[in-house]
């Protein structure tokens, strides 16, 4: 015979569910696809692999053509990095 313990949880599971199906919708949309955001390249950009050119780029939505070349992003680099932003 079930006790009402068993009832409630019965009962509830659905709802714990969709609650739980929320929470991680939610934190998705905060962290997005990179929860665990990778560091920007350091030192000078000449010696940057493509890859990296292309991370710092996105990272500050400068959206890199994929077509461009290494020496193409880091042009781009420097031109962006020197500008002073005001926030």
């Amino acid at each position: 015979m079930p006790t009402p313990l068993d009832r409630a949880v019965n009962q509830r599971a659905p709802f714990f569910a969709f609650v739980a199906m929320v929470a991680g919708v939610a934190a998705w949309n905060i962290w997005g696809n990179d929860i665990f955001p990778s560091q920007d390249p350091t030192g000078e950009p000449e010696t940057w692999t493509h890859e990296e050119c292309t991370r710092w780029l996105n990272h500050r939505n400068l959206h890199p053509s994929p077509l461009a070349t290494t020496a193409e992003l880091v042009e781009r680099i420097k031109a962006n990095s020197s500008v002073s932003r005001n926030k």
